[in-house]
């Protein structure tokens, strides 16, 4: 895969960044067509993958660790194992997961109780807008309206890192989820300037056609998607996680990312 000029420094950065740890969700649903991704295109300019198509998702931050979230699901420990690290961190990750997927999309993986999901997630519009600008917390929002983390409706996908190569640098947990029943996905973020469902082997072709940008993971993992004709599918995939770390490589004037597998 090429990268865009200036999409990397010309020389790496000694000592290379410190990743920082993010999650990010690929909201998928059924249609006629078949399966269905949510994908947003993100602003050009942005300090971090501008211009890429991508899927909901960002940094976790440090209140996402809280423990006091009301949570019903595999517990920490479970996604602790899945992923390879601490427990502490593993709530984090799921809670950021959740929690972005709500300030990007308007989808909220939640519900009253442990057999309930929210039917309709715009009456928490204003408790949407406090979260994005940081004036409230996930476990407080959660407590104040009553709702319960649904980490049961997640299953995790992959683990990529961001090369060595490049001064942002980010150690990003994949998770799926199916959009619940009633909701709406949206592109009301200042993030992205476009957001739509796609089957992911059309997106992978208006990439070949250069109608859009793909990150490396993103591109792997919409190959992935595409291999699943329905929502039920792709939840009941068996995967192997193990942490990606594409390497950067310049050939001539193109920049390439290579994949571990590549004897390159």
């Amino acid at each position: 895969m090429v990268l865009p000029e200036g999409f990397v420094p010309p020389t790496p950065p000694e000592p290379p960044a410190v990743p920082r740890d993010a999650a990010t969700v690929m909201l998928v649903r059924d249609t006629a067509e078949g399966l269905e991704v949510f994908l947003q295109r993100r602003v050009v300019g942005m300090a971090f993958a501008g211009g890429m198509t991508v899927f909901p998702g960002g940094g976790v931050d440090q209140r996402d660790v809280d423990a006091s979230v009301a949570w019903h699901g595999p517990d920490p420990d479970w996604w602790a194992h899945r992923f390879g690290c601490s427990p502490a961190l593993a709530r984090a990750l799921v809670c950021a997961a959740v929690r972005e997927t709500f300030e990007e999309s308007g989808v909220l993986l939640a519900g009253t109780d442990a057999g309930s999901v929210v039917a309709d997630a715009r009456p928490y519009h204003e408790a949407r807008a406090a979260l994005v600008a940081r004036e409230v917390s996930f476990a407080g929002f959660l407590a104040d309206a009553g709702l319960v983390l649904r980490a049961d409706l997640l299953r995790p996908w992959a683990n990529w890192v961001t090369p060595a190569e490049e001064p942002r640098r980010y150690d990003t947990r994949f998770f799926l989820a199916a959009l619940p029943e009633g909701q709406r996905a949206d592109g009301e973020t200042t993030e992205a300037d476009h957001a739509h469902w796609q089957r992911p082997a059309d997106t992978l072709a208006d990439w070949g056609n250069g109608e859009c940008a793909l990150m490396p993971p993103t591109w792997v993992t919409l190959s992935d998607l595409a291999e699943h004709p329905t929502v039920a599918s792709a939840m009941a995939a068996d995967r192997t996680l193990g942490k990606i770390i594409p390497k950067i490589v310049r050939d001539g004037g193109v920049t390439r990312v290579v994949l571990p597998e590549d004897p390159a």
